[in-house]
């Protein structure tokens, strides 16, 4: 079967119109000879006729009827199908893929999520949680269209834009020894804290790298005496007694409720941000468009 041809679908349609094929050549600036071998070689490849000609023009015959209501219906699904493409264009409609860490979604993406939504509701968004080594893959294997992550890793592949300014903290129980050393508002030094056992979290995660590489720069090891797996767990540990341990400035609510004190990192390298990455040879679609575009909208640096 021959495919559609819409050129030839509005001639049909302007000649049942006008009844005339001077005046449909007129309305379509092509020359009379064009349309009549356009319907003939039409008539030809259906095997039916679909108008009577006259002195007085030409006429739909019964199968012409038909196909020009059938023109009618595929010439609207396609003017249908434009304007939902516009929608899509436009943002309006679409999905959003992201991959965030945990202290992406304890920081301030869900409030900044609800107002995308809002402004968005044809967007469907979906949310994948992990860490930002796999974040990225992500990226790199098109599972997701924007990863929120840390940002110390190797970023060369991707565009990149602030997300979340965020430091490192660490907190100790209020009877522990370095508790002694944490004056409220105060920084305290690494070297401080390195002395004592550590609660650590997500081996090869970003923190876990970050405190690594920073103990090392300096020539000494983490005394770890636990690990976990998640941020809660590592402050029920800390509470428990078993060392101290190290969050982002994201993580800190989970401290409501405890006794335990804390302080910032006096160091430049605890001062870190949150990423907005994609992969630069992806397409930009309208809904990661808005949504990055959003991000730099309502990110506040610190001072």
């Amino acid at each position: 079967m021959a495919s559609f041809d819409s050129v030839t679908a509005r001639l049909i349609l302007l000649l049942a119109e006008t009844g005339s094929i001077g005046r449909a050549a007129e309305r379509e600036g092509i020359a009379s000879s064009a349309v009549s071998r356009r319907v003939s070689d039409l008539e030809a490849r259906l095997g039916v006729v679909l108008f009577d000609r006259s002195a007085h023009g030409v006429k739909l015959t019964t199968a012409g009827e038909a196909y020009a209501e059938g023109c009618r219906t595929v010439l609207r699904a396609i003017a249908d199908l434009d304007a939902s493409m516009g929608d899509f264009s436009a943002g309006q409609k679409g999905s959003l893929r992201l991959a965030c860490t945990g202290s992406a979604l304890t920081g301030r993406l869900p409030e900044l999520l609800a107002k995308y939504a809002q402004k968005y509701p044809g967007i469907s968004i979906s949310i994948g949680e992990m860490g930002a080594a796999k974040a990225l893959l992500a990226l790199d294997e098109g599972r997701a269209d924007v990863a929120i992550v840390s940002d110390n890793y190797d970023f060369t592949r991707f565009e990149i834009r602030p997300f979340e300014d965020e430091r490192v903290w660490v907190l100790a129980p209020p009877d522990h020894p370095l508790a002694e050393q944490i004056e409220p508002r105060k920084a305290i030094s690494f070297a401080a804290a390195l002395p004592y056992d550590i609660v650590s979290v997500h081996h090869t995660g970003s923190l876990d790298r970050l405190l690594g590489e920073a103990a090392g720069g300096i020539g000494k090891t983490i005394n770890e005496t636990l690990r976990v797996e998640s941020f809660p767990a590592l402050v029920r540990m800390v509470e428990a007694g078993f060392g101290i341990g190290f969050l982002r400035s994201t993580s800190l609510h989970l401290l409501a409720g405890t006794d335990l004190v804390c302080a910032p990192l006096a160091e430049t390298w605890a001062m870190r941000q949150l990423l907005v990455a994609r992969r630069k040879s992806s397409p930009l679609s309208a809904a990661m468009k808005s949504f990055i575009a959003l991000c730099a909208e309502t990110y506040a640096p610190s001072s």
